[in-house]
C-alpha cells in the first residue's frame, strides 16, 4: 500500500476524502482546502574504495532486504544535507568517513517498510575509505564486506536502484 492510500480522512477537518486516481500523489480536501504533496523521500549510499581497489559493501540486518549486499548509506534525515547524511550514515554503519566523494546518480527506488511502499530518491556516490572498518549498528548491519567490485552478483544487491546505479559504478574503473 502506498503512504497516500493509508488517509482516507482529511488530516486537518477530519472529513472523508473521495476517492483518488491513482496517479495522484496529493491530499486534496474539497472541504477545507487542504493539500499535501506526497514526495519521495531522500535517500544517499556511496560504493567506497580503499587504497587495493576492493569495495566496501555490508549485509543487511533488516527488511528489506534482509541479507542482502549494499553500499553504506540511508535516509536523509530533515535539516541535513546530502553529503552530511552520507557521512553520518557511514560513521553509524561502519564506523568511518569516506572522502573524495564523487556523485554517481540518482536512481528511484520503492523501499517496502510494514506493509507500505515509500517512493524514495537514491543518490549514490563514488568515496575513498581509509582504515579499519566495522559493523557499528548490529540492527542494520550484520557484516561488512570488502570485495573486488566485479565479484559481485547483481542478484546480491538489495534493491534495483542499487543494481542500476552498480552497473554505473562498474564503469568509472
Amino acid at each position: 500500500m502506498r503512504p497516500i492510500d493509508a488517509f482516507r480522512y482529511c488530516p486537518r477537518c477530519a472529513n472523508a476524502l473521495p476517492k483518488r486516481d491513482a496517479k495522484v500523489m496529493f491530499i486534496d480536501c474539497p472541504t477545507c482546502g487542504f493539500r499535501y504533496y506526497f514526495n519521495p523521500a531522500a535517500a544517499v549510499a556511496a560504493f567506497a574504495l580503499r587504497a587495493d581497489g576492493h569495495v566496501l559493501l555490508i549485509r543487511r540486518a533488516c527488511e528489506p532486504s534482509i541479507g542482502r549486499l549494499a553500499p553504506p548509506g540511508g535516509f536523509v534525515e530533515p535539516g541535513e544535507t546530502y553529503e552530511g547524511a552520507l557521512l553520518r550514515e557511514f560513521r553509524e554503519e561502519v564506523g568511518i568517513e569516506p572522502t573524495g566523494l564523487r556523485y554517481l546518480c540518482s536512481q528511484p527506488n520503492r523501499y517496502t517498510y510494514r506493509d507500505l511502499v515509500y517512493q524514495v530518491l537514491d543518490l549514490y556516490f563514488v568515496a575513498r575509505v581509509d582504515g579499519p572498518t566495522g559493523v557499528v549498528d548490529s540492527n542494520e548491519v550484520s557484516a561488512v564486506c570488502w570485495t573486488n567490485p566485479r565479484d559481485v552478483s547483481p542478484a546480491d544487491l538489495a534493491f534495483d536502484s542499487t543494481r542500476k546505479a552498480y552497473e554505473q559504478f562498474l564503469q568509472t574503473f
